[in-house]
């Protein structure tokens, strides 16, 4: 079993719904995906809101993955960096797997997928990222051919006393 890939899907309230209980359901699972658990679809609801608002601005892109019953199991976010002189790069944000679908290859599959969306955008010449230090999470990132290029101790606090850095990750396409 694989995921099927779609770029730009259309936005409808089925694909919301999907975007929604994923995100839940990974952050409720301990993602870093920027929920601390316990975290309801009500909490989540608008952060998938905002995307949309980017992506009808055209202002980034979605990547979804659909297991073998339809269900979304799988997401990143591309988004164009604003800064005039940072055309070149686009941002990776919110990458999700289902927890049901953890340890199958698919998050390599996305970062593939994901690498393939942003070379084909004229001009883009890398994908940046930030993930959540502690979690080992830039390990992987790293197996998928990113290299950290920045760190920021204790920047991300996901509970009092509980401070972890903030890693900047970046796989040039070129």
């Amino acid at each position: 079993m694989t995921l099927t890939f779609t770029r730009d899907p259309s936005l409808d309230e089925e694909l919301r719904d999907g975007l929604v209980g994923l995100w839940t359901d990974v952050s409720n699972a301990g993602g870093a995906v920027g929920f601390v658990p316990p975290v309801t679809a009500r909490e989540v609801r608008p952060e998938v809101v905002k995307h949309f608002a980017t992506m009808a601005e055209g202002r980034t892109r979605l990547l979804i993955g659909r297991d073998d019953r339809g269900e979304v199991a799988a997401t990143a976010f591309l988004t164009a960096n604003q800064h005039r002189l940072m055309h070149h790069w686009l941002w990776l944000y919110t990458v999700m797997v289902h927890p049901r679908h953890q340890g199958k290859g698919y998050g390599r599959d996305l970062m593939a997928a994901a690498a393939d969306t942003a070379r084909a955008v004229p001009g883009v010449e890398a994908l940046r990222l930030t993930c959540r230090g502690g979690l080992g999470l830039e390990r992987f990132y790293a197996s998928c051919g990113y290299k950290e290029v920045g760190r920021v101790p204790g920047a991300i606090r996901v509970a009092p006393g509980d401070d972890r850095d903030d890693i900047t990750m970046l796989l040039p396409l070129t």
